[in-house]
């Protein structure tokens, strides 16, 4: 590691999901519930996409790698839960051959941050699963691996720059980049926070929500938009509503202080009318001016 000093890692017990869908049947199952397009997803490769519900609603997001052998495919997930996506997928299967398993409990994680850290991942046989992360606009991978791993992981990893919780955070709400399902859950579209881009195909056959995410497309437009905020003094306790005026506008979804203390930035879904203005929002009808918008990086 000693090669990379600029490299940062922070490791984290897995609050997510890492789930083994194997099973004659398996890849075709997953391409028929899953927002983005997996036909083509190469042995080691990863896909990062949605699970939505028939309104085209986000109940959780993950990877979904094909395992290097080719024959099984790993949904993994940073933050949804295990239980949620389980849940999600056992409920549409009915004649398929195919079956999910729930692995979470034996495995961790590691985040690792920096110009070339995927590479130097690639670089040497890994224990465990690789991909992009979605943690920053600048490169940076997941490394998830079984519990029996940690210590080979960690010795691997030893010299990189320790990154605590709230730098994550800060990190990720600098780029705009939603945790799902704080940012964007069951009651919001993927459109709503920008994921039509990175998480849904326009192309691919028919899949869960499908048929909603052409229809919003085809207008153009929806009502709200995941936006980034700043304010000063103590981060508020979230989610909180915000209000313009006398108007209900949106609601700040995940916050973080900054890093001198004296103030805090988030993101915020808001409404698409209200997203554009330079006002001020408050955190209670006709209260004093808290949080303002940001432009999204």
């Amino acid at each position: 590691m000693t090669n990379f000093p600029s490299f940062s890692a922070a490791f984290w017990a897995l609050p997510g999901c890492l789930l083994k869908a194997s099973g004659p049947d398996a890849a075709a199952f997953l391409q028929g519930q899953f927002s983005n397009d997996l036909s083509r997803i190469a042995p080691g490769e990863a896909v990062y996409g949605l699970w939505l519900d028939r309104k085209g609603r986000v109940i959780a997001d993950s990877h979904v790698v094909r395992d290097r052998s080719g024959d099984h495919f790993w949904i993994a997930s940073v933050a949804s839960p295990a239980s949620v996506v389980l849940r999600r997928l056992e409920d549409f299967i009915i004649a398929d051959d195919v079956s999910i398993e729930d692995l979470t409990p034996g495995w961790g994680g590691v985040s690792v941050v920096g110009a070339g850290c995927g590479a130097w991942l690639a670089g040497e046989p890994r224990a465990g699963i690789l991909f992009p992360g979605r943690r920053s606009s600048s490169e940076n991978w997941e490394w998830i691996f079984p519990e029996a791993a940690r210590v080979g992981v960690q010795s691997a990893l030893d010299g990189a720059r320790v990154l605590s919780r709230d730098e994550m955070e800060r990190m990720r709400i600098a780029s705009a980049i939603p945790s799902i399902p704080v940012d964007v859950g069951p009651s919001d579209l993927p459109n709503e926070a920008g994921l039509e881009t990175v998480a849904i195909s326009y192309s691919k056959g028919c899949y869960l929500g499908q048929e909603v995410m052409a229809r919003i497309k085809s207008m153009g437009r929806v009502r709200r938009a995941l936006v980034r905020v700043a304010g000063e003094g103590t981060p508020p306790p979230v989610p909180a509503g915000l209000w313009r005026g006398g108007r209900r506008d949106g609601e700040l979804r995940s916050v973080v202080a900054d890093a001198g203390g004296t103030g805090f930035s988030g993101l915020a879904l808001i409404s698409v009318a209200g997203a554009p203005a330079d006002d001020p929002l408050s955190f209670s009808k006709d209260g004093p001016a808290a949080v303002k918008i940001e432009r999204n990086a």
